[in-house]
């Protein structure tokens, strides 16, 4: 049993310098893609990325809302799936939140930049896996 999934994958997470996030495509099959990591977490409950409102990955997470992310600590061959949704949120609070110097180099015309958005993903539960063996979690 996973004691404290909070803490162990918080953990794992803060030490990940990739992330990847999967999106369901118009063909019903699951698309992933390596990003930067979250530029803010909630516990292991909500996560914010920042990505291009003209990706592809955002026309599907406007389709379809229902998302995973996955964490790897390929050093101790440990791993961690989250299930949730994933929101575009285009908001200026939002977008200013997660904010940092040096993102104009993505984002030419700064924090208001219309092909600037953040990704909220919110997790329901995710399965962890070291030693050999995976659980099962609810968040």
């Amino acid at each position: 049993m996973l004691m404290d999934a909070g803490q162990t994958i918080g953990n794992l997470i803060d030490k990940q310098s990739v992330a990847f996030i999967s999106s369901v495509g118009q063909d019903g099959f699951p698309n992933t893609k390596a990003m930067l990591p979250p530029r803010k977490r909630e516990g292991i409950k909500v996560f914010y990325f920042t990505t291009n409102t003209s990706s592809m990955r955002v026309a599907q997470y406007r389709a379809n809302s229902k998302a995973c992310i996955y964490f790897c600590d390929k050093r101790f061959f440990r791993g961690a799936m989250l299930k949730g949704t994933m929101e575009v949120m285009e908001d200026e609070e939002s977008k200013e939140m997660i904010w940092r110097d040096g993102d104009t180099m993505y984002y030419s015309k700064g924090v208001t930049d219309p092909d600037y958005c953040v990704l909220r993903f919110t997790a329901q539960c995710g399965r962890y896996y070291t030693n050999f063996s995976s659980q099962d979690f609810i968040v």
